[in-house]
């Protein structure tokens, strides 16, 4: 049986060959779906609206204000839509709702100069087309659903009720729930009750409340581990909530994978890991927006603390604001092994300020940085006040 997507793309060349016009499928949340081939030799109808959304997959919060204001969410008939130059839009466009159930599930945009009338009978056509491609969509976002109803009752669920979600999981997953399939964390979540479109490479979508008291929601993505990166990416996972950002990512929302998992069954073990290298995404810069959990190294042992762990007493004076640069110098100085010249050269400082640091952090804190014990001490209280 062919995949929607297959079928998806193959209806946008169909529109193509019907009007003769380039055009591409986007859903609703102007994600890109599928697209057709551009065979004009006039490289400025390429405009920046069109290149953006086939290289990125996605369009700007300005490109869909300017769309959604000439009424295409309620629309039933092609809209025809003026270009709009400081919006990227150098060329106008023809949009053809795709519709299933009065519900909009995407858009058919056509690069139009105004040679196509809106009474064109090819339009009719075209429109028939968005038809069956809203059916496929609104397919898609039932099973999608479905899954992601299936995965929340996994990860959320207890005794039977989660063993009965899992075992209807791996059903509907088919061949693919023999893994490797891996559990995508990004979080914060700022929006709940909303999930985003799910975008090529994850197979479930759903929002949990973050497992710490006092935590954010996160999303949770099920993918197999190779398509992590994409997936979040295209959730907005380290971008925030402008171009390119999943509709419900906070500005700043990072974005952890779990170890790799062969069985449904195993998924619930693989939450509290994708959680914690999000966490660590969070808390180091050098994992970037998106940590794998194999890989965040001591913070594996954080993320099994408990929750809002008050901080050792030895160290607490040096965690007041006041000394939040002494702080800052213990946790290079440790994170460098005490080696002293590369210290003082990642902070920028003379190795006597330096020197000087160091006693005025052991004055405070009664701590002895030639001893091993009270460095790891002092090193694991900054990494968790951190954390």
């Amino acid at each position: 049986m062919r995949s929607a997507h297959r079928e998806l793309q193959e209806l946008i060349d169909e529109v193509c060959a019907l009007l003769d016009a380039p055009a591409t499928l986007e859903g609703r949340d102007f994600r890109l779906i599928a697209f057709g081939a551009h065979d004009s030799e006039d490289e400025g109808a390429l405009d920046p609206v069109r290149t953006r959304s086939i290289l990125r997959r996605g369009s700007t919060a300005a490109v869909r204000t300017w769309f959604e204001g000439f009424g295409i969410t309620t629309a039933r008939a092609p809209v025809r839509i003026p270009p709009e130059p400081s919006a990227g839009v150098r060329t106008g466009r023809l949009c053809l709702p795709v519709r299933h159930g009065g519900v909009v599930h995407g858009y058919i945009w056509l690069l139009d100069d105004g040679a196509l009338a809106l009474d064109d009978p090819r339009l009719t056509e075209a429109m028939a087309v968005a038809r069956r491609a809203g059916a496929l969509l609104a397919e898609e976002a039932r099973v999608g659903a479905r899954l992601g109803e299936l995965l929340r009752a996994l990860l959320a669920g207890h005794g039977e009720e989660g063993v009965a979600a899992g075992a209807e999981l791996a059903e509907e997953l088919g061949p693919v729930a023999e893994g490797p399939l891996a559990l995508l964390a990004i979080a914060p979540w700022e929006v709940a009750h909303e999930l985003p479109a799910s975008p090529p490479g994850a197979l479930a979508l759903t929002a949990l409340p973050g497992q710490r008291a006092g935590a954010a929601w996160a999303l949770a993505a099920l993918v197999r581990p190779a398509a992590a990166r994409a997936v979040a990416r295209r959730l907005g996972a380290g971008v925030g909530a402008g171009a390119g950002a999943g509709a419900g990512a906070e500005r700043g929302a990072h974005a952890g994978v779990s170890a790799p998992r062969h069985a449904v069954a195993e998924l619930p073990a693989a939450w509290p890991e994708a959680l914690g290298a999000a966490r660590a995404a969070g808390a180091s810069d050098r994992f970037g927006p998106l940590a794998a959990w194999a890989e965040i190294g001591p913070y594996r042992l954080l993320s099994a603390l408990p929750p809002r762990l008050p901080p050792d007493p030895a160290v607490l004076p040096l965690l007041r604001p006041e000394h939040r640069e002494l702080a800052h110098t213990a946790e290079a100085f440790l994170d460098h092994a005490g080696q002293a010249t590369r210290t003082a050269e990642s902070l920028g400082i003379h190795r006597q300020t330096l020197y000087y640091r160091i006693s005025r952090i052991e004055q405070l804190t009664g701590l002895d940085l030639n001893d091993g014990e009270d460095r790891l001490l002092l090193h694991l209280a900054l990494k968790t006040a951190g954390w």
